[in-house]
């Protein structure tokens, strides 16, 4: 029972009297991505997290339990919108066009969150717990949506055998063409792209990929 003239305890992750409002969820997840995306998981200490995020000290482990679960959730408030916008695939559909639009949805989602590439060239590289949580929550379920496609182009012949490891940087690293704006535009992309033209990038990248996936490399062998 809370006495007279005594403050109510101050349940995990509420500020103090008299301490600034704390952000609203969706900020404190995208000021995350913006600090883990420039400074790394190790560079980014929970006192430099907090300053980012405008709030105190203790507050990533009094709302979330450790700067590792709050990277867990910014990664899922990240990518779980993406994976969430991958296109619906009509299960009669030609499997070599099923492909192309996984992977071009793939690409298109990228644009939205072009901070989580930066994650993830910076995480796939270390042999890490975190690089265990992005392979089994989104790397490995990604794939599999194209494995019952691919396996079926490889029995007719339209596809060659392809390790896995040889499929994820043939299908994965290509995304850097939606994300990289810099370097794109130094290549040529127009300084402000519209959502048409990232569209039809998103479109043409898959088509090069699929393309080179396939055994003819061709559009004929896309529809043999």
């Amino acid at each position: 029972m809370v006495g007279v003239g005594t403050e109510p305890a101050r349940r995990p992750g509420r500020p103090g009297a008299g301490s600034p409002a704390v952000p609203d969820e969706q900020s404190i997840l995208l000021r995350g991505l913006e600090a883990f995306a420039e400074l790394g998981y190790d560079r980014a200490s929970a006192r430099e997290l907090a300053r980012r995020l405008g709030v105190s000290h203790n507050f990533i482990n009094d709302r979330y339990g450790s700067k590792a679960a709050f990277w867990r959730a910014v990664i899922d408030s990240a990518l779980g919108a993406q994976l969430a916008r991958l296109p619906q695939v009509d299960p009669s559909s030609d499997d070599a066009d099923r492909l192309h639009l996984i992977i071009a949805g793939f690409y298109r989602a990228a644009v939205d969150t072009p901070l989580i590439g930066k994650v993830f060239v910076d995480e796939l590289s270390r042999d890490t717990e975190r690089l265990d949580y992005l392979y089994e929550h989104y790397i490995a379920p990604v794939l599999q949506l194209m494995v019952p496609s691919i396996e079926r182009l490889v029995a007719a012949g339209r596809m060659a055998p392809v390790p896995w490891d040889v499929l994820f940087f043939a299908v994965i690293p290509p995304v850097s063409g939606m994300v990289d704006g810099p370097l794109a535009r130094r290549l040529g992309r127009p300084e402000t792209a519209s959502s048409d033209q990232l569209t039809a990038t998103a479109e043409s990248l898959a088509t090069l990929v699929v393309n080179g996936l396939l055994a003819t490399g061709s559009e004929s062998g896309r529809r043999a």
